[in-house]
């Protein structure tokens, strides 16, 4: 298993892409928009909003038994998430079809290092950094384009998110991540594909 974490709009799911191999999307094991127990912010422009960045708004035992089960047997049915429609919309098949590599990338990614590590699964797990204010057009580009929120909550969430990346980048590297650029990652996994 490879894992890719780092903040929104870091470049996770274009490397995981570009890598061409199976990709587990962590961020399809977000709890459903009316979950109750689903965390809100407390404090700011956005109290009482969900906090979509809160671990706890994530299903994390769900998303390790499904790499878990993708390793053993090598296929898994995960779940389809659409942040506009906020929640799931159906279920779809991953195969491994021969790779023996995976990877699994999100914003709780950081999350799985330590079970997947403990399970013997990881074979490695990078956090991808840029500069701060890269990340923060690049989400915001996105998150406009999808539809993904409101514009007005999408700004202030992008600047709470760009104020926030430096603990984010050091809370994933403490959970076992190495903190690197897109292409540094990419040449890596490369490493790994050919040993």
């Amino acid at each position: 298993m490879i894992v890719l974490a780092g903040p929104s709009g870091s470049g996770k799911s274009r490397l995981a892409e570009r890598l061409g191999l199976p990709i587990l999307r962590l961020d399809d094991f977000y709890r459903d928009g009316d979950d109750p127990l689903l965390p809100r912010i407390t404090t700011g422009a956005n109290a009482g909003l969900v906090d979509w960045d809160d671990p706890r708004s994530w299903l994390q035992d769900e998303a390790v038994e499904a790499l878990a089960t993708l390793c053993r047997t090598g296929t898994v049915e995960t779940p389809v998430y659409e942040i506009a429609a906020n929640g799931r919309t159906g279920w779809q098949d991953l195969t491994l079809s021969g790779s023996p590599l995976v990877v699994a990338e999100g914003i709780f990614a950081h999350h799985v290092v330590a079970p997947l590590r403990a399970a013997g699964l990881l074979a490695a797990a990078y956090c991808l950094r840029q500069h701060p204010l890269v990340t923060f057009w690049r989400r915001l580009t996105r998150d406009l384009r999808e539809h993904r929120k409101p514009p007005l909550v999408l700004l202030r969430r992008g600047v709470a998110l760009m104020r926030d990346q430096r603990r984010i980048v050091a809370e994933a590297v403490s959970a076992g991540c190495t903190p690197v650029t897109s292409d540094e990652a990419y040449r890596l996994v490369q490493t790994h594909s050919v040993s």
